[in-house]
C-alpha cells in the first residue's frame, strides 16, 4: 500500500511512501468521516452525513453461504437505528462472482428476501486496484487478524490458502460479510470477518449505543 501525505497548499504534488495509507490534507490525516462512497443513481454518499453515529460498514453479496447475514443486520438496523445505528452495504463481485446483478437487481433481491430497510451503495471493488478509496482505509485501520474456530472458520482457510497463500499476513478483504464496526467518533473499533457469530457483532453493536 501507499501513504500519500499532501501540504497544506493545493498546488503541490503529494509526497508518495510505501506503507500504510495516511493522506493528510492542510496538515490533518483523513479519517472515516472524509471518505464518501457511491450511491446506485451516481451521487455520493458521505461519511460525515454520519458524523455521531455508530456505522457498520459491510461488503456484501446476494448469492453467498453468507448471505443470510442481512436478516441479522436488518434486525440491528431496525433495533438501533433510532439511536443512530447506520449502515453503510456495499455490494460487491470479488468473491466468486456472488453477486452478479445490476444494482437495482441487488436491491430488489435485498428488500424483498430480507425486508431492507438500509440502502444498498453502488456494487464496487473492496480489493485490488480499482477498490474503493473508503475499503483502503478501513483495511489500513483494521487488519486481518484470523477466522476464529469452528467448522466454518476452518473452511474459510482451507479455501483462502489457496487463492492467497499469504492470505494471513495482508488486511485485504478475504470474503463477503467482512463487517467494519465505527464509533460515535469515527474510530474503527472492530472487524468482524463473516466467520464471526452475528451474536458478537451485535454485542459489539450495542456496546456503542
Amino acid at each position: 500500500m501507499r501513504s500519500i501525505i499532501q501540504d497544506g497548499s493545493d498546488d503541490m504534488p503529494p509526497t508518495v511512501f510505501e506503507g500504510a495509507i495516511h493522506i493528510i490534507r492542510g496538515g490533518r490525516i483523513m479519517g472515516f468521516y472524509d471518505y464518501s462512497v457511491t450511491a446506485p443513481d451516481g451521487s455520493e454518499v458521505s461519511m460525515k452525513d454520519y458524523e455521531g453515529k455508530v456505522v457498520m460498514v459491510v461488503n456484501t453479496a446476494t448469492g453467498c453461504g453468507f448471505t443470510p447475514h442481512y436478516k441479522d443486520i436488518e434486525e440491528m438496523y431496525e433495533k438501533y437505528h433510532d439511536r443512530g445505528f447506520e449502515v453503510v452495504d456495499v455490494p460487491c463481485n470479488q468473491f466468486a462472482g456472488q453477486t452478479p446483478g445490476t444494482d437495482d437487481e441487488i436491491h430488489e433481491f435485498c428488500t424483498l428476501k430480507y425486508n431492507t430497510r438500509f440502502p444498498q451503495m453502488k456494487k464496487s471493488d473492496v480489493n485490488g486496484d480499482n477498490a474503493i478509496p473508503l475499503f483502503k482505509y478501513l483495511k489500513e485501520q483494521k487488519g486481518f487478524e484470523g477466522f476464529g474456530k469452528g467448522p466454518a472458520a476452518l473452511a474459510m482457510s482451507a479455501m483462502l490458502k489457496k487463492i492467497d497463500k499469504d492470505y494471513k499476513n495482508n488486511p485485504e478483504i478475504k470474503w463477503n460479510f467482512t463487517k467494519f464496526i465505527i464509533d460515535r467518533e469515527g474510530n474503527v473499533v472492530a472487524r468482524f470477518e463473516p466467520t464471526a457469530k452475528m451474536e458478537k457483532v451485535a454485542e459489539c453493536v450495542a456496546s456503542l449505543m
